[in-house]
């Protein structure tokens, strides 16, 4: 049978660290979610950037606005 104890000491580890106290894994919870929010909304609005390139009012208002 395979020895376990290095698995089961990290999720000991994680149980007494993240788990076990509800605050910090709601803590836990919103701060990887706002960073996913923050990750994604970087590449989509660059993925948008890149599909409309030229089309866009900062791609072309120097030929229609003076300043």
């Amino acid at each position: 049978m395979a020895n376990n104890s290095g698995s089961n000491a990290l999720a000991r580890a994680l149980y007494r660290g993240v788990f076990r106290r509800n605050s910090i894994f709601l803590c836990g919870v919103f701060a990887a979610a706002f960073a996913f929010e923050i990750a994604f909304d970087v590449t989509s609005d660059r993925i948008f950037d890149r599909v409309n390139r030229g089309r866009q009012w900062k791609d072309i208002k120097d030929k229609y606005a003076s300043v």
